[in-house]
């Protein structure tokens, strides 16, 4: 991966895509900017606040969560459409920062 534009230890955002760290048992998970058909903000808080001692896996088979023992103090995730019937599902330290990052370079490609 070229230089990082964004990189919380979870996720890492560069020039090329996004790598989603600790997304499979043995590593990271890479998508290109123009793989991602959309970006969805989940709330971690009322029907969804169970969501957010998802620490890893799925539990309803459309989204997966990578590894992340600091989602249960986090309020919002990002679901990205890349599709297919399963959706990664993250929770960044700074949500809006990824987002705007994913758009911007969504735009470029």
């Amino acid at each position: 991966m070229a230089t990082p534009t964004y990189d919380d230890g979870t996720i890492r955002c560069d020039d090329q895509g996004i790598a989603i760290l600790r997304y499979y048992p043995w590593g990271a998970k890479t998508i290109r900017y123009a793989s991602i058909r959309g970006v969805r903000t989940l709330p971690l808080t009322g029907a969804n606040k169970v969501r957010r001692w998802r620490i890893w896996g799925s539990g309803d088979f459309v989204h997966w969560w990578n590894f992340d023992p600091g989602r249960p103090k986090k309020g919002v995730a990002l679901v990205l459409d890349v599709g297919h019937r399963i959706c990664p599902t993250i929770t960044p330290d700074d949500a809006a920062a990824v987002a705007r990052i994913i758009a911007e370079k969504r735009e470029a490609t």
